[in-house]
């Protein structure tokens, strides 16, 4: 058992009602489950079975760590720094963390109300999308169901049952303590997230250590893992176990690619991308000495954490999460590619103008244009409330690197409410392949014209053809911010429907995301299509979003 192992539980075979999942019948043997999909009288059914999850292409065994997942009520005891006012800063509002959630809520509440732009919604299968997530969870958790880990790139690092983490922590000599050896983490765990988008129908990762094949997410965590560990992100000959300015300055796409596999027949989407994001961390950890050191490497953020005036001290360490996250956002910042949505000049990464938001309407004698000039305006709405802000990746990174600082440090965050389920194509698409949103027919055309495209552009054949689109096209900006309210609401009723298993407690979102909604949206993708198990809409990544 290793630092965040936990007892595998036993196979135990669910049946789910979907009705939206469709009748059409399928065996999947991959992701750590087998999923058929069987026609009845009247509806279909998801029968949902465990299975031998040592295989190599199985989900990775989700282990127990040592983090929290209620540390909500330390919010009372903690004052929490407000966002900004979005009339005199705008750009610093859409930024925070908190403007996530809040905005969402705007395109949520028309969702509710079946007023969105391209999709359909139907709430009536709501619960369907409850029940099939709650099957997931008492699958493979046994009640009250505290062995469910929050979400976090932890584990894809445990892909197949092995703990790689903890045994690349053993590799290290006694000299190195706690604290560089969580820097070392970060420094992992943040390659890795921004590593991290969709790799793309083709791609596989052949590990050098097993032999064994890996895709996807889990793919990309092991080629991310053995790249680190064979030194190409440190500049330091002294510490192969690193990242920092240095190595990721010489990084060029040619090893990036050797690095990833990435070859033709193996290619990875969005590889050019990918390497641009790396080198222009470079130039991001150059320009942040105070988190990042005059080293340039991402773990050295734990010692500005810890040194930080609003961390209290005590036994255990308590770091105020807007903290970490203007690390994150404001230390990261010029790595986003300039095309990316910008107020005053300054970048607003993972935010994009939608059609659903309130639209400013600028005087006829004053110069301007609404991106959707046929949207309904809202009186008075300024510029930016057309913007809906995710910041996917920075979530996910905060996710993913509070993982060692509680494990290795023993910190604990105030203010972990604050984060928002995942606005990606794997929880957005648990509520499209299970019939609660259901894609405009114009939208639909607009959508398999642009994959016809795509497949002539590529040389790529369609296998099985579903609507594709940009990641600023107003149907997947709509579409994320849905999922974004939706989840919220799944987190609420799927703690309505395990209260007696709970026996008095309930899931944190991070470990709804981490047992049931991304782990569903997949395995309910493998169903819809079984041949290459994408999501029900595809998305032209350039490697820096999904």
């Amino acid at each position: 058992m290793g630092l965040f192992s936990r007892k595998p539980k036993a196979p135990k075979p669910v049946s789910v009602s979907a009705n939206g999942a469709g009748n059409d019948s399928a065996s999947v043997n991959s992701e750590g489950s087998n999923i058929r999909s069987s026609s009845t009288t009247g509806h279909s059914r998801i029968q949902i079975h465990n299975i031998n999850r040592s295989s190599a292409g199985s989900v990775p065994q989700t282990p127990l760590t040592p983090m929290t997942p209620h540390l909500n009520a330390m919010s009372s005891r903690v004052n929490l720094p407000k966002p900004p006012d979005p009339s005199l800063d705008a750009a610093g509002y859409l930024r925070s963390l908190g403007s996530v959630r809040e905005r969402s809520k705007i395109v949520t509440d028309k969702a509710l109300r079946n007023s969105l732009n391209h999709f359909d919604v139907d709430m009536a299968k709501f619960p369907d999308i409850v029940s099939f997530v709650c099957g997931i969870i008492k699958r493979d958790f046994d009640p009250p169901f505290l062995s469910i880990p929050p979400h976090g790139r932890y584990q894809h690092f445990c892909v197949g049952g092995r703990d790689r983490v903890t045994n690349l922590l053993a590799t290290f000599p006694d000299t190195v303590d706690g604290t560089e050896k969580c820097r070392r983490l970060i420094d992992l765990f943040l390659v890795s997230v921004l590593l991290d988008a969709g790799a793309g129908t083709s791609w596989s990762f052949k590990s050098a250590e097993n032999g064994r094949v890996y895709r996807r997410s889990e793919g990309l965590a092991i080629a991310s893992l053995e790249m680190f560990k064979a030194g190409l992100f440190s500049g330091n000959p002294a510490n192969k176990f690193q990242v920092d300015k240095e190595g990721l300055k010489k990084l060029t796409v040619e090893q990036l690619a050797k690095g990833m596999q990435s070859r033709p027949g193996n290619e990875i989407a969005g590889l050019e991308g990918r390497a641009q994001l790396l080198i222009r961390l470079s130039s991001a950890l150059a320009s942040k000495t105070d988190f990042f050191g005059d080293d340039g490497r991402p773990g050295n953020m734990i010692d500005y954490l810890l040194a930080h005036p609003t961390t209290q001290a005590s036994s255990t360490p308590i770091v105020v999460l807007p903290v970490l996250w203007n690390v994150l956002m404001s230390g990261l910042a010029p790595i986003w590619p300039p095309s990316r949505t910008a107020i005053d000049g300054i970048s607003l990464g993972d935010a994009w103008p939608c059609s659903s938001m309130p639209q400013h309407t600028p005087p006829p004698t004053s110069p301007g244009f609404s991106p959707f000039p046929n949207s309904q305006s809202g009186p008075g709405a300024a510029p930016w409330e057309s913007i809906l802000p995710f910041h996917k990746l920075t979530q996910w990174l905060t996710y993913s690197l509070m993982q060692p600082m509680q494990s290795l440090m023993k910190i604990q965050f105030a203010g972990t409410e604050l984060l928002t389920g995942l606005p990606e194509y794997r929880n957005g698409g648990l509520f499209i392949d299970l019939g609660v949103l259901t894609l405009k027919h114009d939208d639909m055309e607009r959508g398999l014209q642009n994959y016809n495209d795509y497949c002539r552009r590529t040389g790529t054949k369609g296998v099985e053809v579903a609507p594709m689109f940009e990641p600023s096209d107003d149907v997947v900006v709509e579409w994320r911010g849905v999922t974004v309210g939706f989840l919220d609401k799944l987190l609420v009723e799927v703690n309505k429907s395990l209260k007696r298993e709970l026996n008095g407690g309930e899931l944190s979102l991070a470990q709804l995301l981490e047992a049931g909604s991304w782990k569903g949206g997949r395995e309910i993708a493998e169903v819809s299509r079984p041949n290459t198990k994408e999501p029900p809409i595809l998305i032209d990544s350039d490697g820096t979003v999904f």
